[in-house]
Formats: structure tokens, C-alpha cells, sequence
């Protein structure tokens, strides 16, 4: 049970991360915000062109998503 917890935190963490990311998207231009949405690869566009603004929500991605992976194995690990 706390496995899953621990995994759903973490999906909630990358999903923030992907809506901030979003935001930051539509906050530069109604085109980026758009590719975004639609277009998976052009948010790794967007990170690579505004790095200096869109580095907080990749870092809370990489969190969440270090999260959601460790709650993962640890629920492999122990629920055999």
C-alpha cells in the first residue's frame, strides 16, 4: 500500500511539472503552447530554446518521475 502512494506522488509530480510546463509554453506564444500540447517533441524544442525559463518544470519532471520509478520498484520488489 505505501508503495503505491509513493508511485502516485510521484505521478502527481511529474504531471505538475508537465502542466507548468504548459503554462510556460503559452505564457512565450499561443504557437508554443499549441505544439506543445499537440506536438509531444516540441516541448524538448521549447526546453532546449528557453532553457532559462522552462528548467524548473524539467527539474520537477525529473523528480517526479525519479519518484514514480523508485515507488515502481520498490512495488516489484516487494509485492512477488
Amino acid at each position: 500500500m505505501t508503495t503505491m502512494i509513493i508511485t502516485l506522488i510521484g505521478l502527481l509530480i511529474l504531471i505538475a511539472g508537465m502542466v507548468l510546463l504548459l503554462i510556460e509554453a503559452f505564457a512565450t506564444s499561443i504557437f508554443w503552447g499549441l505544439a506543445c500540447l499537440f506536438i509531444n517533441p516540441m516541448c524538448l524544442l521549447f526546453l532546449a530554446r528557453y532553457w532559462k525559463q522552462a528548467k524548473l518544470s524539467f527539474y520537477i519532471q525529473v523528480v517526479g518521475l525519479s519518484v514514480l520509478l523508485i515507488g515502481y520498484h520498490l512495488h516489484q520488489q516487494f509485492n512477488f
